[in-house]
């Protein structure tokens, strides 16, 4: 079985950044390119894990991210 994830790295890892698409803000903990196919087809995409106030994440696209 193939790996389903791979850390990219990024300029912006551990700065706070704004998510483009939503608005919400947060500190950049990690970029991963990420298999996301639930069929036998792959499909990667880089998706940005975004470390909000409350403590959760949220992933976005990694070209949603800007610093904040």
């Amino acid at each position: 079985m193939r790996e389903r994830y791979a850390y990219v790295p990024h300029r912006l890892l551990r700065t706070r950044v704004r998510d483009v698409a939503s608005g919400v803000e947060g500190e950049l903990m990690a970029v991963v390119n990420e298999n996301v196919s639930a069929t036998g087809i792959e499909h990667w995409v880089e998706l940005a894990y975004i470390r909000v106030p409350s403590g959760r994440e949220i992933t976005t696209a990694a070209a949603n991210i800007e610093s904040a």
